[in-house]
C-alpha cells in the first residue's frame, strides 16, 4: 500500500541521475534474489505491461545502440514520463452523468 497525504498517494522516488541510461530492471524493479539487494521500481509494472506499453507507445522508445545485447532508456524519457503522469494525475477527473 502506497503511502497517503491528504488523500493523495504519495510516491517516494530514489534518486536518479539527470543524464544517461537505465536498463529495465531500473526501471520496473527486481526483487532480492542469490543474496543480491532488491531494486525498487520507480514504475511499478511488470516486465510484460513496460513492453506492451513500449509498442503502444505509452512508454518511451529503448536505446539499442549501446550495444548489441543491450537494452536501455534514457533517464532524461523516464523523467518527462514521470512529469506527464504527474501532471495528469494532478487534473481534475470530470464524470459524465449517468442519468440518461
Amino acid at each position: 500500500m502506497l503511502p497517503t497525504e491528504g488523500g493523495l498517494r504519495v510516491i517516494v522516488l530514489r534518486r536518479i541521475p539527470e543524464t544517461g541510461f537505465l536498463r529495465l530492471h531500473q526501471i520496473i524493479g527486481c526483487p532480492a534474489r542469490n543474496g543480491k539487494p532488491a531494486i525498487p521500481a520507480i514504475i511499478p509494472v511488470s516486465r510484460s505491461t513496460w513492453w506492451a506499453g513500449v509498442k503502444s507507445g505509452r512508454y518511451p522508445q529503448p536505446v539499442r545502440s549501446l550495444g548489441q545485447r543491450i537494452t536501455a532508456w534514457r533517464v532524461e524519457d523516464i523523467l518527462r514520463l514521470l512529469d506527464e503522469a504527474g501532471e495528469a494525475g494532478r487534473q481534475p477527473i470530470r464524470h459524465r452523468s449517468l442519468d440518461p
